[in-house]
């Protein structure tokens, strides 16, 4: 018979067997804890990142900004939009800046760019409104796919000049704010007056040059750089006044989200009406004029931006549209995949 020291030995071997069992048990636990903290750590960053990234791809691929030149033909491209936007599913919205100033603050470039991209319930979204070129991404959010369309720069000046003297047949009840004056354009230059001034020209480089002050100084040669530079890296494409056919064809085929049936509505259109807005009095300019124009720098570098624009544009049209009958169709895909692996 064992003694009692012994038995007693024998007990506090095994409770500190058993205490060492108990404390790898616990240490296990916190091990296995520490495991999958860490694990939903990963798991949630990683959803987190990819919601992030999907976030942005569909902000961009389903949000347009079209910071319309006045007296582009805008209000008919718009009449197109907004006709399309219930049938394609997206939808349309108006910036309105107050006076219609067409730069912004950096508050509301900020403000305006992240309210935008992250309105997720107006996506897909088209925004149109007079403003200049905006740089979202310097404002940490995704570039929306920019439009825009340009004119010959002294018909878009002479056409702006008459519509504040007479307004148009879109909207005939609106009084415009020069309305009563009868002083014709060519008048208008003979005198020197400044509502045709050739700074009045300096529009449609600085609605691509962008916000900085810079962009709006008449004849500045950076301006015109840099406005030229945005057309062709920053915007998908930049259509013409006197093309607005081609234009909305190749939108239809590159951009069939939101311009889907573009074409047919419009030739519906103007078989109906053959125009959606008209100056109601254009008196034609003399070559007098034109030629005094072209004799002042704003002017040349205006035109050259124009001529610029429409050179673009006419590669863009051969590459992606041709000519079938009465109608532009798009050209067809020119590639195909091969030799996957695995």
């Amino acid at each position: 018979m064992k003694s009692p020291f012994v038995l007693l030995l024998l007990a506090l071997v095994a409770l500190c067997l058993v205490e060492l069992q108990i404390m790898n048990l616990q240490s296990a636990i916190v091990s296995l804890k520490r495991t999958e903290s860490r694990s939903r750590s990963t798991s949630m960053s990683n959803f987190v990142n990819t919601k992030a990234m999907t976030t942005g791809s569909q902000a961009t691929e389903s949000l347009v900004m079209y910071n319309r030149v006045p007296k582009t033909g805008s209000t008919t491209f718009m009449g197109l939009v907004y006709s399309l936007c219930a049938k394609n599913e997206f939808n349309a919205i108006h910036l309105n800046t107050t006076k219609n100033s067409q730069v912004m603050s950096i508050a509301d470039q900020y403000h305006f760019s992240h309210n935008i991209t992250a309105w997720t319930e107006k996506l897909p979204g088209f925004y149109h409104g007079h403003v200049s070129y905006i740089d979202f991404p310097r404002f940490g959010v995704p570039q929306p796919i920019y439009l825009q369309i340009v004119r010959d720069p002294l018909e878009r000046l002479v056409s702006y000049y008459y519509f504040l003297r007479y307004g148009d047949d879109f909207r005939p009840y609106l009084s415009r704010s020069k309305m009563g004056d009868k002083t014709t354009f060519d008048q208008c230059v003979k005198k020197k007056m400044s509502d045709c001034a050739p700074e009045k020209l300096w529009l449609q480089i600085p609605f691509f040059c962008g916000q900085e002050p810079a962009c709006w100084q008449p004849g500045n040669k950076w301006a015109l750089d840099k406005a030229k530079e945005h057309l062709v890296t920053q915007y998908l494409a930049v259509g013409l006044t006197d093309q607005i056919p081609e234009y909305l064809a190749v939108l239809e085929a590159v951009l069939p989200r939101f311009f889907k049936g573009a074409s047919a509505l419009y030739a519906k259109n103007l078989q109906k009406k053959g125009h959606l807005r008209k100056t109601v009095k254009k008196d034609p300019v003399t070559a007098e004029t034109i030629e005094t124009f072209k004799k002042n720098p704003i002017w040349e570098m205006e035109n050259d931006f124009y001529l610029y624009a429409k050179s673009v544009f006419e590669d863009i049209k051969t590459r992606t549209i041709r000519r079938s009958k009465d109608s532009w169709v798009f050209v067809g895909k020119n590639y195909h995949f091969e030799k996957i692996k695995p």
